[in-house]
């Protein structure tokens, strides 16, 4: 493989977001097909390999037969006598190599023997590493206290998990520094004892992608209690190659491997600095004065304040929106920027105030709301309200699921699981007239605010949603009917923009369920602006939204041309 090659073209294939996995997947393929190396005319075939490990097995006293009937390997089948030539094999490979199976190459499951206070080494399977490379650990026991009901292994013995999901985790590992030289564990392990072969080779074979997605399929068991059967690990097709090549290989993967680790670590120490970046940035947008407003005391001179808490400044904002393709090169660059501009609107800063404009305490009336520490000041014309007096609250509830009367009508009712959009017009249930008379539940109009006010969905979300056609709702929600109809895209950007505030005043109970106070959360201050620079406000956050679904939609189509790229890359290097 050509390293200069990968390291010419990795800025950009690095953009797809599973590049180092993919590289590393793609170098144990090619080990095991004999893509990896030079073949060397001078090693000794693998078919003269083979009958070397045949004598010594002889030697031993286990040919593969007898092995079958003294170790009680389940498999009986005999060996394919087509694997010398190679028909209908999985690939084709190179001429001194040899198609072959593990029970041919090695002892399956054997087991040991060593006196019981033998201090030894016992490997549980989180002690096995999906990872190349990474060595097993393991506890010191007694040998008479793991040699029953346990796996057994010996010093350079190869193991495979066979249990889903480790199994297609690649979880396999070459034992190696045992104490007392063995060793046992879970009995959700396959074991080989190879002969004469190389066992870091062998080991390679186990966690290529071939092996292990031709295997999936043949897995056993129940869903989530998955085995892979004892035949197919045991005479499944092996490529052999001549024993001095396995050696190069092995030598060459750990060589790449290398590689892979100095370029995984060059892009994340490069998207470490780019977050630093983005967070850097997203704060400066937001505090360009350091002045922290959504937290800030109230300053003594008001106009200075209104001054630094105005619009964005037309300058930063169009640096920052130039810069923004390559500030936000992840998904979630692209969600810190969306709730970034959500928090930017609700504190008057995406677009400047007209002194013109009528001043929102008279538009509030009565509905405004007097906090007793502003959580940050104002900006001109701007005043307080909360969500329990800028409309009628309403509850909801849920009909008797045993009267199937009151579920066949075609009246939307809410639950959680609809809240996924922004605009509620169908959901998945429906009830009738009949339900709303005689149950808790009732109509909510077009035009009302939706929120979630219990479930686990708290924990990270604020889920909400505007009504376009009249709905009812269930007991976990709550929904507000603003006083005005042309206030409720404002209440929906409030309830977006203030959903850090919001969220930390959810509640657990003992069980873990969470939920929002009503007290708490429709006494929480919101800022009302102007009617005018509502309209303005609402205008400018769409704007900036259809932007990041542009970014989203960059990021997407960069990632596709970087897995592209990888692929032809990968291929190229091996030209």
């Amino acid at each position: 493989m050509n390293a200069e090659i990968l390291l010419r073209h990795f800025d950009r294939i690095s953009e797809a977001p599973d590049a180092i996995p993919r590289l590393r997947r793609f170098i144990l393929d090619l080990a095991v097909r004999g893509k990896l190396v030079e073949q060397d005319l001078n090693d000794e075939p693998a078919e003269e390999l083979l009958k070397r490990i045949q004598a010594e097995k002889v030697r031993l006293g286990l040919t593969p037969r007898r092995q079958d009937a003294k170790k009680g390997e389940k498999g009986n089948s005999e060996f394919r006598d087509d694997f010398t030539t190679g028909r209908d094999m999985p690939f084709v490979v190179p001429g001194n190599w040899r198609w072959s199976q593990l029970a041919e190459i090695g002892f399956i499951n054997p087991r040991n023997t060593a006196a019981d206070d033998l201090l030894a080494s016992f490997v549980p399977m989180p002690m096995i590493s999906a990872e190349y490379g990474v060595p097993n650990q393991h506890e010191v026991r007694p040998w008479g206290e793991i040699k029953s009901g346990y796996t057994h292994f010996a010093e350079g013995d190869v193991g495979l998990a066979k249990i889903t999901p480790c199994f297609e985790n690649g979880k396999s590992t070459v034992f190696r520094h045992l104490t007392g030289g063995i060793g046992a564990g879970t009995t959700e392990l396959h074991i080989v004892r190879p002969v004469l072969v190389n066992a870091d080779y062998l080991l390679l074979f186990l966690k290529c992608p071939h092996f292990i997605d031709s295997g999936i399929p043949k897995m056993t068991g129940t869903a989530g209690q998955k085995r892979v059967p004892a035949e197919y690990f045991s005479r499944s097709p092996f490529p052999l190659p001549p024993l001095a090549e396995q050696h190069r290989i092995v030598a060459k993967v750990d060589e790449l491997m290398a590689l892979c680790d100095q370029l995984e670590a060059a892009r994340n120490e490069r998207e470490a600095r780019r977050d630093r970046l983005v967070v850097a940035s997203l704060h400066q947008l937001q505090d360009p004065e350091g002045l922290t407003p959504r937290h800030q005391d109230a300053k003594k001179d008001k106009e200075a304040d209104q001054e630094n808490l105005g619009a964005l400044a037309p300058w930063r904002e169009s640096v920052f929106l130039q810069n923004l393709p390559c500030l936000t090169t992840r998904p979630e660059h692209i969600k810190q920027l969306r709730q970034t501009i959500l928090n930017l609107a609700v504190c008057g800063r995406v677009v400047p105030q007209n002194p013109n404009d009528e001043w929102a305490g008279e538009l509030l009336g009565d509905r405004q709301f007097c906090p007793d520490i502003e959580p940050w000041a104002l900006p001109s014309g701007w005043a307080w309200s909360s969500f329990g007096l800028i409309g009628e609250v309403l509850g909801g509830g849920t009909p008797s699921k045993a009267d199937p009367e009151f579920w066949n009508g075609s009246i939307p009712w809410v639950s959680p699981k609809d809240m996924k959009v922004d605009v509620i017009e169908d959901t998945q249930d429906h009830i009738s007239e009949t339900a709303v008379e005689n149950s808790a539940t009732r109509l909510i109009p077009t035009g009302s605010l939706l929120m979630v006010v219990r479930g686990m969905i708290l924990a990270h979300s604020f889920p909400t949603a505007i009504t376009a056609v009249p709905v009812t709702i269930n007991q976990d929600m709550k929904a507000i009917v603003p006083f005005r109809p042309e206030l409720i895209r404002m209440l929906m950007l409030l309830t977006k923009g203030l959903k850090p505030e919001i969220l930390r005043l959810v509640l657990r109970s003992t069980h873990g369920t969470c939920k929002l106070l009503t007290e708490d959360l429709f006494s929480l201050p919101i800022p009302i602006p102007p009617l005018p620079e509502q309209h303005r406000i609402v205008a400018k956050v769409d704007e900036l939204m259809a932007l990041c679904d542009q970014l989203e939609a960059q990021l997407t189509a960069t990632e596709a041309d970087s897995r592209r790229l990888l692929e032809a890359v990968l291929h190229g290097a091996l030209a």
